[in-house]
């Protein structure tokens, strides 16, 4: 590991509001550090370096590593920022489209997770493994969010009432992964169509 530089812990001025504007920087550095490693993890398909992370954020490694002292801390705090990103996301679509383009929209998202954890999927599952990273409950978080579209599809009449958010939750885990391991965006987009169309309420469900 590098050597830290530590900045002066207390450079503010008598007066000028204690210890706030300081743990203000320090939030947006982080927030930009997180941002930065989104945006590099998703573009790789290999170890990023974490000074690329430092420099994209516009900070120095030693700043990176006061809020990450470890690869897998900078890991878990991306993949916890995405997931909570795409789980929490299911009332604001509900309030901007119909439930049945909410859910598409939400695929959509999913789909950006999943791009999201390309360059450092080595780093979770290692870190699950060996407890460094703490496991968390995607699947139930996801699913969660799908029951709230799909509830709201159901009443509007738009959604079929026949199936089991879990079961979603199951089809887009089984046919997406292949299809964005491997396949183009434009594939990825026709798959996940296909996969609202086979929700869409018909007669007789």
């Amino acid at each position: 590991m590098p050597l830290v530089h530590l900045e002066a812990p207390d450079a503010r001025s008598p007066g000028s509001g204690g210890a706030r504007p300081a743990r203000a920087d320090a939030r947006r550095n982080r927030e930009k550090l997180v941002d930065a490693a989104r945006s590099a993890f998703a573009a790789a398909d290999d170890t990023v370096p974490l000074e690329g992370v430092a420099r994209a954020a516009g900070v120095g490694i030693g700043t990176l590593y006061r809020h990450f002292p470890t690869r897998e801390a900078l890991v878990e705090a991306v993949f916890a920022a995405e997931l909570d990103a795409v789980a929490d996301s299911a009332p604001g679509l509900l309030a901007q489209f119909p439930p049945e383009v909410a859910l598409r929209v939400w695929m959509d998202r999913y789909a950006a997770f999943v791009a999201a954890k390309r360059g450092m999927l080595g780093t979770l599952r290692a870190g699950w493994a060996s407890g460094a990273i703490a496991t968390p409950a995607t699947r139930e978080r996801l699913t969660a969010a799908i029951a709230d579209i799909l509830a709201a599809g159901v009443r509007a009449g738009t959604l079929r009432a026949d199936v089991e958010p879990g079961d979603i939750t199951t089809m887009v885990f089984g046919v997406f992964h292949p299809v964005a391991d491997d396949g183009t965006p434009d594939r990825t987009g026709r798959v996940l169509d296909l996969v609202l169309d086979a929700l869409r309420a018909r007669a007789g469900n």
